[in-house]
């Protein structure tokens, strides 16, 4: 592909992702309104509304690039899995391309993904709307100086998990979480010294608590995400260098164990969490393996 076809390619998939956000954020912000109403049916009924069209926007947006880059996407998901449940996931991250593979890897599989979003992305506007209409929580990523300079730092994590969880618990959803809790680079990799070839070390808490709060779930899914490519960049993705991907997903029974618990307050609790999670991400280590060869 010439370099001046590259670059149209990205400019169009930019606008053509950006038009599609901002017309169905502003539906969204409008169909929304009525949530000051203190009403609970009122508010699940504009939840299940608002996810109907959360995932309406998702087909639009895998539509533009299917026709833009021409996708070469393999999803490998679960014929069990369904829309009508609750659910709690993870994957591995590379890329800001994960987000829309993702999606669209779960798109009418399960119900539509629900991000734990970085803190810091709440002043781009289009992203606070989505924050705010389909119910995509925020949380800061401290470093653990921070916290250990600052417990109460971890604190208002857990409460905004948890105010997350509760508004998920109204209408079926899959509560979503990059467990590593940061894109996967080789710098981060040997700064971590992560036991594993291709994944950093998983983060469980944002899970572990949104799973408190949503007693309906029963089952984890977890995605693992390969790309043909080794470029990772944003601009990367808008020029269609991601083109070609797998996607499989497992699914994975909570052990009764892990339910109802506490995570911000019981010690054992959060190392059983982690243990299951390190379980599952052992596997995944050999998933990637095998995708790539």
């Amino acid at each position: 592909m010439s370099e001046v076809r590259r670059f149209f390619i990205g400019i169009l998939t930019f606008f053509a992702i950006l038009i599609i956000l901002s017309v169905a954020v502003t539906l969204l912000t409008i169909v929304n309104i009525p949530r000051i109403i203190p009403n609970k049916k009122l508010k699940v009924s504009l939840g299940s509304l608002s996810n109907t069209m959360g995932s309406a926007t998702v087909a639009s947006i895998t539509a533009a690039l299917r026709i833009l880059h021409k996708l070469e996407w393999d999803f490998q998901i679960p014929e069990h899995v369904n829309t009508d449940t609750w659910y709690i996931a993870m994957s591995n991250h590379q890329s800001w391309a994960d987000i829309f593979i993702l999606l669209a890897a779960g798109h009418k599989k399960i119900p539509l993904l629900k991000f734990f979003m970085k803190k810091q992305l709440q002043w781009i506007p289009i992203i606070y709307l989505v924050h705010k209409t389909v119910d995509m929580p925020f949380l800061n990523r401290h470093s653990r100086a921070q916290i250990q300079a600052n417990p109460e730092l971890k604190k208002v994590d857990f409460e905004n998990a948890k105010i997350a969880a509760k508004r998920f618990s109204r209408n079926p959803s899959t509560a979503f979480s990059f467990s590593e809790g940061t894109r996967f680079t080789l710098q981060k990799h040997v700064a971590q010294e992560s036991p594993y070839t291709n994944l950093l070390k998983p983060k469980v808490g944002a899970l572990a608590i949104a799973l408190s709060g949503m007693p309906q779930v029963n089952t984890l899914v977890d995605f693992t995400v390969v790309y043909e490519s080794e470029k990772r960049s944003t601009w990367d993705f808008l020029c269609g260098d991601l083109c070609k991907a797998k996607v499989v997903a497992k699914t994975y029974a909570l052990p009764e164990h892990l339910k109802n618990r506490s995570f911000e307050e019981e010690d054992d609790y959060r190392k059983s969490f982690q243990t299951f999670v390190d379980t599952i991400w052992l596997e995944k280590e050999q998933t990637i393996k095998d995708l790539k060869l």
